[in-house]
């Protein structure tokens, strides 16, 4: 069901309450921006894009719902971020007392019972694995939102990609690719670029003040929503491969034995099945293609979300899969990468960085993007 806004808050409320019942709690407290705008559907406590807190907590009782801040913050939040049935404990920025009074407070409300918290303070009480794992499966109206972070997303690094020069440096395609993205209305979380020279050498790194030659890989994180959307897609400048007889190849070497291997993980991405089963897939995979310690030399990403990973894939990460939960999986070899971020639902798998624009082929029954080739 594709609930409004205020359907979503309300039923994450009452999820929220019934972990209390659970845990025999006085309240649940959420510092975190990825907490933050889980329990809010969608709002921002942050100015920052690396801030792992912001300027705002939700603090959740029996009987009450809060949005904990200051002055200085509480008019623009109410006006542009936080919609929902919420008090409002606003207290001045500069209060010397601020952090006590805000502490007892939170003592008070909870009636002197435990407080569970994701980020647990003093006499607090981290919330229990179950309770995290719960919001990996999104509600229809989470994942409507991560489809418009996830186009917006693909855009952008089609945007940057294309506009490009051979001559530019990877920074010069980075800051491209983030003017893109706030263009979009998405905070930029990573943006990772390697040009021809640095390709070979590193699978992901940050961009350098080198020039990106004949080739660019640009692999992108971006949020909006809190939801975070991750992708990744290759250039090279220059005509595009032809075989003897001129025609122009679909998809050359490179790009095939890159879509074979990730397309080994993403078969193996089905509701029931542990995320180490694809991990051990993805390590099946590297070893045919020649590259066996792949696997444990670079991170391959996991379930994604409010976080990204949220839970990274290891060989020993039991979680089941489930649907509604969103996947994104980075494997590479050298010179190449792919990944776009997934809904899964049941044994399809929905791409949300899906880019019709982007030149592509069809893996697996999967429509997975090429190399583009342009001058």
């Amino acid at each position: 069901m594709n609930w409004p806004l205020e359907m979503e808050v309300a039923h994450k409320l009452a999820q929220m309450r019934c972990w209390l019942e659970q845990e025999r709690a006085g309240a649940v407290r959420l510092r975190g921006v990825d907490w933050f705008a889980w329990a809010t559907a969608g709002a921002s406590n942050s100015h920052s894009h690396t801030a792992e807190c912001g300027c705002a907590e939700v603090l959740v009782t029996r009987d009450a719902a809060y949005i904990l801040t200051d002055e200085a913050e509480a008019m623009r939040m109410r006006d542009e971020e936080v919609r929902g049935p919420w008090t409002w404990q606003v207290s001045p920025w500069m209060q010397p007392q601020l952090y006590e009074l805000r502490e007892h407070f939170v003592q008070h409300a909870a009636g002197g019972a435990p407080v569970l918290s994701d980020r647990a303070g003093l006499h607090e009480r981290s919330l229990p694995v179950v309770l995290r794992e719960e919001r990996l499966v999104l509600l229809e109206s989470e994942q409507q939102r991560y489809r418009q972070v996830g186009q917006l997303a693909a855009g952008a690094a089609a945007d940057a990609l294309r506009q490009a020069r051979p001559d530019w440096s990877e920074q010069e395609l980075a800051a491209a690719c983030v003017r893109a993205l706030w263009l979009r209305g998405l905070q930029a979380v990573h943006v990772l670029v390697s040009g021809e020279a640095r390709q070979q050498r590193y699978r992901r790194a940050p961009p350098a003040q080198v020039e990106l030659g004949r080739q660019a890989v640009l692999a992108l994180c971006a949020r909006r929503f809190g939801l975070c959307a991750s992708l990744s897609r290759q250039r090279r400048f220059g005509p595009a491969q032809r075989r003897v007889d001129g025609a122009a190849v679909a998809m050359d070497d490179a790009d095939a034995a890159m879509l074979a291997l990730e397309a080994v993980a993403l078969d193996a991405c089905e509701t029931g099945h542990t995320l180490s089963m694809v991990y051990h897939a993805l390590d099946s995979a590297y070893a045919y293609a020649g590259q066996p310690d792949a696997v444990r030399t670079s991170r391959q990403g996991g379930i994604h979300g409010y976080l990204a990973p949220e839970v990274a894939a290891g060989a020993h990460t039991e979680i089941i899969l489930k649907r509604g939960m969103a996947l994104a999986f980075h494997p590479s070899l050298p010179g190449s990468t792919v990944e776009d971020t997934f809904l899964l639902d049941g044994k399809q798998l929905h791409n949300l960085t899906h880019d019709p624009a982007w030149p592509s082929a069809v893996v697996q029954g999967r429509s997975r993007p090429l190399t583009l080739a342009m001058a």
